[in-house]
């Protein structure tokens, strides 16, 4: 069996940024944050949980830590997928850098009845935002500074990002053979 999902990041508009993914029913959950990781660009370099409705739901799925303030209910390298999806239109909440707070929402669109190697991304919108740049509100904040040459921080953000000179930040830019490439290789 296989899941289909529709991830979106929660409070990012004008474009939404989501993705489309068939993944197979026994991945573990950290397999899926590395999953989710690669189809929107992040860069893994922050902390994450997956619980029903964002902080302060149970089940928190997160790995363990005698530093958290909320205890983990499950290892996400020990409990899998299907151990907690199994409806249709059942959601969760993917929390990624703790400080940013980039939220996304999971939703089971379809069990499907054929078994998959490696997961597939059907579809997607969006950029993923630039790690550390401030959350939903930040990252709403850099792409009005990047769309006025004018700013007085549109050359800093530009450097920051690493951009060139004549590049510009498309925030509909996504790109799914691309993504579908890395994909081959994911285990």
């Amino acid at each position: 069996m296989a899941y289909q999902f529709k991830i979106q990041l929660k409070d990012v508009t004008k474009p939404p940024v989501w993705r489309q993914v068939i993944v197979p029913e026994k991945i573990t959950f950290h397999k899926f944050h590395q999953l989710i990781q690669l189809v929107f660009g992040w860069e893994d370099y922050h902390l994450y949980q997956f619980s029903p409705k964002g902080y302060g739901s149970h089940p928190l799925i997160s790995i363990p830590s005698t530093e958290d303030w909320d205890q983990a209910d499950y290892d996400p390298r020990k409990i899998k997928i299907n151990q907690v999806f199994n409806a249709p239109k059942q959601t969760f909440d993917y929390i990624y850098d703790f400080g940013d707070d980039w939220i996304h929402r999971i939703t089971l669109e379809k069990l499907l009845p054929e078994m998959i190697k490696h997961p597939v991304c059907l579809d997607g919108k969006g950029t993923c935002p630039p790690e550390d740049c401030g959350g939903p509100w930040g990252y709403e904040n850099l792409k009005q500074i990047l769309a006025d040459p004018k700013h007085e921080e549109h050359q800093e953000m530009k450097e920051w990002l690493g951009m060139a000179e004549d590049e510009d930040w498309d925030a509909n830019c996504f790109d799914l053979y691309e993504v579908n490439e890395m994909l081959k290789g994911f285990k």
